[in-house]
């Protein structure tokens, strides 16, 4: 085990751990806020489930929300001075 922990090797575990953690939270999300995931027999038995207003807010989360009120661009910056030097 000690001949991994070498500092060359830091940056691959840093980089797996992060990946780890992003699947460990999208997988908790999807398992506990997901409208079409049923874990407990209660919500299962249903053939049909009325479940529109759940998927609206599923759909329309916090971060979408906030990004729709954001301009769609990358380095408004850089865009805002190219293409008009003289505002910026």
């Amino acid at each position: 085990m000690g001949r991994w922990l070498i500092p060359e090797v830091y940056p691959l575990v840093g980089a797996m751990a992060l990946v780890g953690g992003m699947v460990a939270f999208s997988l908790a999300r999807h398992a506990t806020m997901n409208p079409a995931v049923r874990i407990w027999k209660e919500g299962r038995k249903d053939a049909m489930l009325d479940n529109t207003e759940e998927g609206k807010r599923y759909a329309d989360n916090g971060f979408r929300s906030y990004l729709r009120t954001k301009s769609p661009q990358i380095f408004v910056r850089a865009n805002r001075f190219f293409s008009d030097p003289d505002k910026s």
